[in-house]
């Protein structure tokens, strides 16, 4: 059996690492380069960075920043935001990124999902899918959670695994940053159909919500950012508590 990962997630905004609730309300939560150094120590099974303004600002994701944090780190380590082309998914790579997670661009343009992934293998490309609740139904959200599709969730999950996605990062707009624990509804829909790698995302807020999400769904990873960074869970004891609950950690 695949033992389950717990990935930190800095979420960046001019450089620096930043958290809100539900998509708005960012507050600063410290450095890149130091929160990545201390997840390391701390024993996370990988790191996500998410330039979660690039695509709204119409930019390219900061590299500088990618090259700094990857000569830092010795976890995987996955870059998103801003990513458009093939192009700027090489960029990524050479900037120190083992995976690029790619989200609006992916929705505008399904066909990057393959280019990337003939490129460098499904296991380097990671769909992110912001999805939200609305009148009981589970909609994809892009431009940083700003613009609604047409998209419903689970097709969209079902196609980016055929287009040649090696792992989804699913998360929950109307969880995010609430503290009140993983949308597992979803996450089991998704995790049930689709026959890689899902990333549950949004809500953490105590240790139980990390081995709801595994006993509950299929989920192989838990990302979390504000309980993380402002101290309330720190990782050797959830990895502690986890394996006590008999649930597979690395």
């Amino acid at each position: 059996m695949l033992k389950k990962r717990i990935i930190p997630c800095l979420d960046i905004k001019d450089g620096r690492t930043v958290k809100g609730v539900n998509f708005v309300g960012l507050k600063d939560a410290g450095d890149a380069v130091e929160l990545a150094k201390k997840y390391v120590q701390e024993g996370a099974d990988e790191l996500v960075f998410l330039d979660i303004t690039a695509t709204v600002e119409k930019r390219k994701t900061l590299t500088k920043l990618v090259e700094k944090i990857a000569k830092e780190i010795n976890i995987p380590f996955t870059v998103g935001g801003g990513i458009n082309s093939l192009e700027d998914a090489k960029a990524i790579i050479k900037s120190g990124a083992d995976k690029v997670s790619i989200n609006s661009s992916a929705v505008k343009n399904p066909k990057l999902i393959s280019e990337i992934a003939e490129q460098f293998g499904n296991q380097c490309v990671v769909l992110a899918i912001d999805s939200k609740l609305e009148n009981n139904e589970w909609t994809v959200y892009v431009h940083g959670g700003r613009t609604a599709t047409s998209l419903r969730t689970i097709e969209w999950a079902k196609e980016g695994e055929k287009l040649g996605a090696g792992e989804i990062l699913l998360t929950s707009m109307n969880n995010d940053g609430t503290g009140n624990g993983f949308a597992l509804d979803i996450l089991e829909e998704v995790s049930n159909i689709v026959n890689i790698p899902v990333i549950a995302s949004g809500g953490a807020g105590n240790m139980q919500h990390f081995a709801d999400v595994f006993l509950q769904t299929k989920a192989n990873a838990a990302l979390a950012a504000g309980t993380f960074h402002f101290g309330k869970i720190k990782i050797p004891e959830l990895k502690t508590y986890l394996k006590n609950q008999n649930i597979p950690i690395r």
